[in-house]
């Protein structure tokens, strides 16, 4: 079985690295196509064979995808794949317009729910779609979605991008004590939240930004009226050009809560930081399954919104806390509900490992993946 992988990049994006690497593990000859990058020898290493050549749409200089349909088309044409698996947006549309007259199966596999949520970008993504076109959502909340929309269940898969626990080794170390390099109250709760700044797009009706920072910032506020020693810690920069973004949350953040946040930055100790937090809080207003998979290895109690794939993770007093997106007054009231409840802490760190373990078993995922291209060539066959 021969399959062609499509990613934009070769910054990150580890999660395509494990499931590859799976892949070639089940016997699967994997070629993956993308930009030149850090990640492109890791790739190699793995025993995947790798083409230079980001297969993405450029929807700001339309004029380019004369030629990017042409490398895509003689790429195939090289490969002779049996499935092309594709999982971004941007290399999906391409995909699809240079490919309109091949039989081969495509695969999108949706990384994300956020282009499903808007209806332009939805019917865009669909109107492209073709019988040799096929889905693999990455959380039930996506699959439910291309079903609502009119695609049968049989084009429709689910297989999450699963992790290797031992990525997740987090472990207390005496060289990194947050609350002494800050100067905190030892009777400080902490709170963490891990993510980028992704700036407001006007074109998708944002006034916020995705991650839910200022949500955070406003529920902070709320509950440090009663729990004044409440200290939260941002740890994240901006991503790409939204440094301006990122220093107008720091200000908001000083204006609403004064010394009750903290802006780490970008750090490479993560592993480090995660366990000195007594709450982890997930505010997004989008979401596949994020931060909640390291903040529930990590052995944190977990507080997401109920978005997306959190849901497939997080169950509300089971396996962590969940309130509504966009909500800081529910936000606060959850948080305040996990400072004075301090023996559930235990039971819901215990049941979440277990859920995260369970469902985010990168083994698991991608034989799901592997079951999914089998389901596709036999129903070609027939």
């Amino acid at each position: 079985m021969r399959i062609l992988h499509l990613l934009k990049t070769a910054v990150g994006a580890s999660w395509a690295l494990r499931q590859t690497t799976e892949l070639v593990k089940l016997g699967v000859e994997v070629h993956l196509a993308l930009p030149e990058g850090p990640m492109v020898a890791k790739y190699q290493q793995a025993g995947i064979k790798v083409h230079i050549f980001d297969p993405s749409i450029v929807l700001n200089k339309p004029w380019l995808n004369i030629g990017q349909i042409k490398r895509l088309r003689a790429l195939v044409d090289e490969v002779k794949p049996d499935i092309i698996h594709s999982h971004f947006v941007a290399t999906t549309l391409l995909m699809r317009l240079a490919l309109r007259k091949y039989a081969i199966p495509r695969i999108f596999h949706v990384p994300g729910p956020l282009h499903l949520e808007h209806v332009i970008f939805r019917n865009l993504e669909l109107c492209l779609a073709q019988k040799q076109d096929f889905w693999l959502a990455s959380c039930l909340w996506t699959q439910e979605r291309y079903k609502q929309s009119g695609i049968a269940s049989d084009r429709i898969g689910l297989a999450y991008y699963g992790v290797n626990e031992e990525d997740f080794l987090f472990q207390h170390s005496p060289n990194v004590d947050l609350k002494k390099q800050l100067n905190l109250p030892v009777g400080s709760f902490v709170i963490g939240m891990v993510a980028y700044f992704y700036a407001p797009k006007a074109y998708l009706g944002q006034t916020r930004g995705l991650k839910g920072h200022e949500d955070l910032i406003d529920a902070i506020a709320i509950v440090k009226q009663s729990h004044p020693e409440v200290k939260c810690i941002f740890v994240g920069g901006p991503w790409g050009k939204s440094h301006e973004y990122f220093n107008k949350v720091k200000r908001y953040a000083q204006q609403k809560s004064g010394e009750s946040c903290v802006f780490l930055g970008l750090r490479n100790d993560v592993p480090l930081l995660y366990p000195q937090f007594d709450l982890a809080v997930h505010p997004s207003h989008s979401e596949n399954v994020g931060g909640a998979v390291e903040s529930m290895y990590a052995q944190v109690v977990t507080l997401t919104t109920n978005v997306g794939g959190f849901p497939d993770l997080v169950s509300d007093g089971k396996t962590g806390y969940m309130v509504a997106a966009k909500s800081p007054e529910r936000l606060a009231a959850k948080i305040i509900q996990a400072i004075d409840q301090p023996k559930d802490k235990q039971r819901l760190i215990a049941n979440g490992l277990h859920k995260v373990s369970r469902v985010m078993n990168v083994q698991h995922n991608a034989k799901q993946v592997f079951d999914f291209y089998q389901h596709i060539l036999q129903q070609q066959a027939n």
